[in-house]
């Protein structure tokens, strides 16, 4: 039957779970031995009960020990007695034994007085206990509030999610209100709002702090997030930079061969150590890139240079002979000269 109701407890946790994802489960929970412990009502009845108890065991000690001073007295005439007698004192006895059977039964036994007596002082006071709890638990808006000292098995229990001192305060003031002058009667009633104030701000600290706690781990979260994407980023940035600058170079190159320039030694360059270039990363080995494409560009600039003055001094020189040409071919051409024969 207990595995029943667990169960059904359970599956009532489980289903109440999935409505309440938009706001935060509130849980609490009591100690009933704690709360019973610190009853005055239940501690007097219970000191009371004790005391009857103690009669009793003292009735049952008083009941065994004649039991046994027949036994010794028997044991002792035995020789002396008729076997009539033996027999009878034998028979009360055995009578006496079963009769404190019987009381032991009565008073301490399953159904005994005792238990009823416990069941009947303890019903009252679970009764009021039940009723702060859901009033407590309608002013907190608890969801659920279990019973720590139950058979509902509790691995781990959080201090501040118990509510047993503020139902003991509660069973405390109901008892203490009938006892007390009107004067009195103000100033515990004075205590009692401070005490509920007390209990307010402590549950609003609670609140506060899991809320605090639920912003820091999303915070961290973001942040972790953040640093991710940087980091992506400055990756793809870095592999970004190395392909632009390796399709310069390669289209540097191919414009130096187009002119016909050839591309710089590399014996004379500085050799660079193998462990720089594995450790290094392509952010750094692009300003490298960068000035070696400048120098390359620079002579193809020179040499580009020098080919146009060659072709503009050619063209200088070729107007120059054909004006002159031009200027030969306007001129009048002189009759040539007959020799005059001498005289004779």
């Amino acid at each position: 039957m207990k595995k029943h109701i667990i169960l059904a407890i359970l599956f009532a946790f489980t289903c109440s779970l999935q409505a309440q994802v938009v706001r935060g489960l509130r849980i609490g929970y009591i100690d009933m031995e704690y709360i019973l412990q610190n009853v005055p009502d239940y501690t007097e009845a219970k000191n009371q009960l004790e005391q009857k108890a103690q009669k009793w065991k003292q009735e049952i000690s008083t009941k065994n020990n004649e039991i046994t001073k027949l036994k010794e007295s028997l044991k002792t005439e035995r020789v002396l007695l008729t076997k009539e007698l033996i027999e009878e004192r034998e028979e009360e006895i055995a009578y006496q034994e079963k009769e404190l059977m019987t009381y032991q039964e009565k008073r301490f036994g399953p159904n005994g007085d005792l238990i009823i007596q416990k069941s009947v002082l303890v019903k009252p006071i679970q009764d009021q206990v039940f009723t702060a709890v859901q009033d407590i638990a309608e002013q907190r808006k608890y969801d659920f509030v279990f019973d720590k000292s139950s058979d509902l098995t509790m691995i781990f229990a959080a201090k501040q999610f118990d509510i047993s001192d503020m139902i003991v305060r509660r069973l405390t003031r109901s008892s203490k209100r009938g006892q007390v002058s009107k004067s009195e009667l103000k100033e515990q009633q004075i205590k009692e709002y401070q005490e509920d104030v007390q209990d307010a701000n402590s549950d609003f600290a609670i609140r506060k702090k899991m809320l605090d706690e639920k912003k820091s781990a999303r915070d961290s979260i973001i942040e972790v997030r953040k640093l991710a994407r940087e980091k992506i980023m400055e990756d793809r940035k870095a592999a970004a930079d190395a392909k632009r600058a390796d399709a310069a170079a390669k289209r540097q190159e191919a414009i130096d061969k187009r002119n016909g320039v050839k591309p710089a030694n590399k014996s004379e360059q500085p050799a660079t150590p193998a462990t720089e270039n594995t450790t290094k990363p392509a952010t750094e080995v692009a300003p490298k890139v960068e000035t070696d494409k400048e120098i390359q560009r620079k002579a193809a600039i020179d040499a580009k240079k020098k080919e146009m003055d060659d072709r503009r001094k050619a063209l200088a020189d070729k107007k120059a002979k054909t004006l002159e040409d031009r200027k030969n071919a306007n001129k009048p051409k002189e009759k040539p000269t007959t020799p005059t024969p001498p005289a004779e």
